[in-house]
């Protein structure tokens, strides 16, 4: 279990995005703080594995708690949520480190993809066995290879990742529809996915044929896993 630390200074949203980390499988709700002072207090009490840090605090820039937070000796990882669009801002949280960063308004849906990507690449870094080069930058780097380092308008890296984990562990292959209830995504979104996955030439397509109407498209992940 992936004990979470909720930090915004709205109590409804804290509220809030309280319930959408309860609702995804793997992670829970330790604590939530509304300042800086109590981010930094609660992270020292409770020792939670993630924190989810809104930037604009009553009394320190979130930015600022991060910094604190690293001096304290805690390893604790952070995902920003917040409304700042500031350049400096964005590339600040970048220099420290933070697994990801969620621009508000979102909705449940931007923030599960964010907290199963990070599960996943928790889990894969703790069975790394550093015996070479790669491990040491797959380490480094937080996370193993995405499907695709451009995708085009409307697609996101942290669903495209979740397409490939799914065809990946399919024993065999997967349609539009059976791929999108395994990611919780609709079907239309799903077909984009593994049609831009086709065209990459990480995904091969398969024709099932049935009795009447059109023939099924099966796509199956053909590059090493």
């Amino acid at each position: 279990m992936i004990d979470v630390l909720v930090v915004d200074d709205d109590f409804m949203v804290a509220r809030i995005n309280s319930g959408f980390v309860g609702k995804v499988d793997g992670f829970r709700v330790v604590g939530t703080a509304g300042t800086g002072e109590q981010a930094l207090t609660r992270v020292g009490e409770l020792r939670p594995d993630l924190v989810l840090l809104d930037l604009y605090l009553p009394d320190l820039f979130g930015l600022d708690v991060i910094g604190r937070i690293r001096a304290g000796g805690h390893d604790c990882d952070i995902i920003v949520i917040s409304a700042a669009r500031e350049i400096e801002a964005v590339r600040g949280a970048a220099r420290q480190g933070v697994n990801s960063y969620l621009l508000k308004p979102f909705d449940f849906d931007d923030l599960r993809v964010r907290l199963e990507r990070y599960a996943s690449r928790r889990s894969d870094l703790g069975s790394v066995v550093i015996s070479s080069q790669a491990d040491v930058d797959r380490v480094i780097a937080g996370a193993g290879p995405s499907p695709s380092p451009a995708l085009p308008k409307g697609m996101s890296v942290e669903t495209a990742e979740l397409v490939r984990r799914e065809l990946c562990a399919a024993d065999g292959t997967l349609s539009a529809g059976e791929c999108a209830s395994r990611v919780g995504i609709s079907r239309v979104s799903a077909r984009r996915y593994l049609e831009h996955l086709v065209a990459l030439g990480h995904v091969r397509v398969s024709l099932k044929y049935g009795a009447t109407g059109r023939p099924e498209r099966r796509y199956r992940w053909d590059r090493p896993r």
